[in-house]
């Protein structure tokens, strides 16, 4: 359920408010905030419709004895083996990297919370294959980061430009608007931008 405080502060701005009325935020699993699992996940999902994408992670996982991607075990399959259980050879590579990355920079058992979301938004994209949106999604639904405002989301881009009556703008103007508009959400941008999916039923 969501935090009333939160529902009362995003209900305060006039065209958010009806919104907030008329959806309720699902309760989204948060990995018991393992980022790495949550970017794992994440990769798999990109670009596959939610079944879909559920059914290729879940192959994924029962290729390792606990059902865990460890990073050491992971880089044991071969792109070919990955490719076997559903994955795209692109993804097959994209994991390979975030496993890599993972034991390079010593990441298991990190304390994310030594971390602000720039931070971990320029470390994490470092690794070739992952975007800003996947952190920011990782930072939203993992982490419970309140304050997130993914603009690279189409769904939020789309629904802020509509709301706002935005649509007269392009390029720089168009992100400084958006930006704008979203202030009055602070500091709960991240729960604004789940009520802008709602209005979509978007499933992540």
């Amino acid at each position: 359920m969501t935090d009333p405080a939160i529902i009362a502060h995003l209900s305060r701005e006039p065209r958010l408010a009806p919104i907030v009325k008329k959806h309720t935020l699902k309760v989204r699993p948060d990995h018991g905030g393992d980022v790495y699992f949550g970017l794992i996940r994440s990769i798999t999902y990109q670009q596959l419709s939610g079944r879909a994408a559920g059914t290729i992670f879940s192959r994924f996982l029962d290729i390792f004895p606990d059902g865990y991607p460890h990073p050491e075990r992971l880089l044991e399959f071969s792109v070919a083996d990955l490719r076997a259980v559903g994955m795209s050879r692109p993804k097959a590579g994209y994991l390979h990297n975030v496993a890599g990355f993972w034991l390079e920079h010593q990441l298991i058992n990190e304390d994310w919370s030594r971390y602000d979301d720039r931070e971990i938004i320029d470390l994490l994209t470092q690794i070739k294959g992952v975007g800003q949106w996947t952190v920011e999604m990782v930072l939203m639904f993992v982490l419970h980061r309140p304050d997130l405002l993914p603009l690279d989301d189409l769904v939020v881009r789309r629904n802020l430009i509509s709301l706002f009556d935005l649509h007269h703008l392009k390029g720089k103007q168009l992100i400084q608007a958006m930006i704008a508009a979203a202030e009055p959400w602070r500091p709960y941008r991240s729960y604004a931008s789940r009520y802008l999916w709602e209005m979509e039923a978007t499933v992540l």
